[in-house]
């Protein structure tokens, strides 16, 4: 888990978010959380990407098996599930709430964006809208802070503590063999 300010990624972390997105890396601020070999998993992105496009995802799910994990979950209709539990559990509507909130907070600190002003991400603070983007908030922040990122995570086939990467390490690997 790591939580707002970031380091700044280096370059070896950035190819590798590219490598795992197929496109360059855009707005990246640091890294959120990582594989259990290092490799990014989740990157903090800013509010306003450089070409000026409003970017509410601030905690942005690259990791491949991660990322096609949370799509069998949406493929498979769990989200209306997950939707219920809002609907039927008030502490769990409150926990999602107060994520919702932690996560504006977090984005905050690297500029407001009056475009996206109060909207988080994934459907955050009513709906379940976006797996990927609940998933990356609940691996950034820790287990506890969303309530349905962590089901999310706890349903999925992926788990962070098992690499599933293609080049596991890569981005330590790389950064400790260039001087910084």
């Amino acid at each position: 888990m790591t939580t707002p300010p970031f380091p700044a990624p280096t370059s070896a972390e950035l190819a590798v978010v590219s490598a795992q997105l197929g496109r360059p890396a855009r707005g990246v601020v640091g890294i959120a959380a990582r594989c259990a070999c290092g490799n990014p998993t989740v990157v903090a992105t800013t509010p306003r990407l450089p070409d000026g496009t409003p970017f509410p995802t601030f905690y942005y799910l690259t990791h491949p098996a991660a990322t096609a994990a949370m799509s069998t979950l949406e493929a498979t209709q769990v989200m209306p599930e997950l939707a219920a539990l809002l609907a039927d559990d008030e502490e769990t509507a409150a926990a999602y709430l107060a994520a919702h909130e932690a996560y504006l907070a977090d984005r905050t600190q690297f500029g407001e964006v009056p475009e996206i002003d109060g909207i988080s991400a994934g459907g955050m603070p009513t709906r379940v809208k976006c797996l990927h983007a609940l998933a990356g908030h609940a691996l950034a922040a820790g287990p506890g802070v969303n309530p349905i990122g962590d089901a999310a995570l706890a349903r999925s086939s992926w788990s962070p503590e098992v690499c599933r990467c293609e080049d596991p390490g890569a981005a330590l690997r790389e950064a400790a063999a260039s001087p910084e």
